[in-house]
C-alpha cells in the first residue's frame, strides 16, 4: 500500500482521536479501514482518487463471501463512509466514492432483559471476585455503557454520586449510587487503593486501566458461569432500564439517568415491559 494512503489513514485517526471517540472505536474503525487498503492495495489502487464505488464494492462482496455477517459489514460500511467523509471535508477528494453505498438488511434482536434469578445468579457467581462484582453492581445499578464504565476515573466515584464523563456522542452526567452500589465499589476500593499512578478506577494486577474488552470478556465468562445464556454485556444496561419502567420511575427521570439523547429511545422499552411486574424486588436488589 502506497505511503500517501497510510499517511491519510493516519490522519483519520487523528482526526478521531481529537474527536474524543472511544477507544475501541477508534481500534475498531482503524482495523476497518486498514482492511480495506489492504484489499485496495491487492487491487492495484495504490492512490486515493483510484479509488471508486465498483472497488469499495468488491470490497464488501469479498466481505460477503469471507461469511462476514450483515450486521459486521454494515460496521464495516460505517467506518468506511465516515472515512471517505474525511478526506472529503479536507480536500484530498472531489467526490466521496463511499457515499452511496447501502446498508446490507439485518434483523435486530431486542433487548436481553435479565431475569430475577439470572441478575442475582451473575451476582452470586462474581461475589468472590471484589472487583468484578463492583463492576456488575455498577451496570446494574447505574446503568451505565461499557465505554463509560471503561473511563471511569477515581475522581468519578464522590460519596452518593458517580460523574460520568461525555464520550462520543453521550451527554455528561452524574447519576446518584444507591446501597448496593455504594457498599461495593467502597470493597473494591479498599482492595485497589488511591495512590496509584494510574487514575483508572478499574486497574488490572499490574496498574493498567481495563480496557472495554477485558472487561466483555469477564462478564461473559460469569455469564457462563451462572449458566445464563443469550446475554451479552449490554444486557446489564437495558435489564436497568426495563426494571426502572417497572418498577414506575418516570421515564423523564430514566431517560437523563442513562444518558439518552432523545426520550423516545427510552420509550422504546415500554413495549418490552408492557403487562410485566417488577415481582416485588426492590430497585436496591437488582
Amino acid at each position: 500500500m502506497a505511503t500517501e494512503i497510510l499517511k491519510l489513514k493516519d490522519q483519520f485517526i487523528e482526526f478521531l482521536t481529537g474527536k474524543k471517540r472511544a477507544r475501541a472505536t477508534i481500534v475498531a474503525y482503524s482495523k476497518d479501514i486498514e482492511q480495506l487498503l489492504t484489499f485496495l492495495g491487492n487491487a492495484g489502487k495504490d492512490t486515493i482518487e483510484a479509488i471508486s464505488k465498483d472497488e469499495l464494492e468488491a470490497f464488501l462482496k469479498k466481505l460477503k463471501s469471507d461469511n462476514y455477517t450483515p450486521k459486521s459489514i454494515s460496521r464495516k460500511i460505517n467506518s468506511i463512509k465516515t472515512f471517505f467523509r474525511f478526506l472529503k471535508s479536507n480536500g484530498h477528494l472531489k467526490t466521496d466514492p463511499a457515499s452511496e453505498l447501502e446498508h446490507p438488511k439485518f434483523e435486530s434482536k431486542p433487548p436481553r432483559i435479565l431475569s430475577r434469578m439470572e441478575y442475582r445468579a451473575l451476582r452470586d457467581a462474581c461475589r468472590g471476585d471484589i472487583r468484578m462484582y463492583a463492576i456488575v453492581e455498577l451496570f446494574l445499578q447505574t446503568g451505565i455503557r461499557i465505554g463509560e464504565l471503561a473511563n471511569l476515573t477515581l475522581d468519578d466515584l464522590k460519596d452518593a454520586e458517580l460523574h460520568i464523563a461525555a464520550q462520543e456522542g453521550h451527554i455528561e452526567r452524574t447519576v446518584p449510587l444507591n446501597r448496593a452500589g455504594k457498599d461495593a465499589c467502597s470493597k473494591y476500593i479498599e482492595i485497589r487503593g488511591t495512590d496509584t499512578k494510574n487514575k483508572a478506577l478499574f486497574i488490572t494486577k499490574t496498574g493498567k486501566g481495563l480496557l472495554i474488552r477485558n472487561i466483555r470478556t469477564a462478564i461473559d465468562r460469569y455469564f457462563r458461569i451462572a449458566g445464563i445464556e443469550g446475554a451479552k454485556v449490554n444486557d446489564l444496561r437495558h435489564t436497568f432500564i426495563a426494571h426502572h419502567l417497572m418498577a414506575g420511575t418516570p421515564i423523564t427521570t430514566l431517560s437523563k439517568l442513562v444518558g439518552h439523547k432523545r426520550i423516545s429511545t427510552t420509550e422504546k422499552y415500554l413495549e418490552l415491559v408492557k403487562g410485566k411486574q417488577l415481582d416485588n424486588v426492590k430497585l436496591e436488589e437488582l
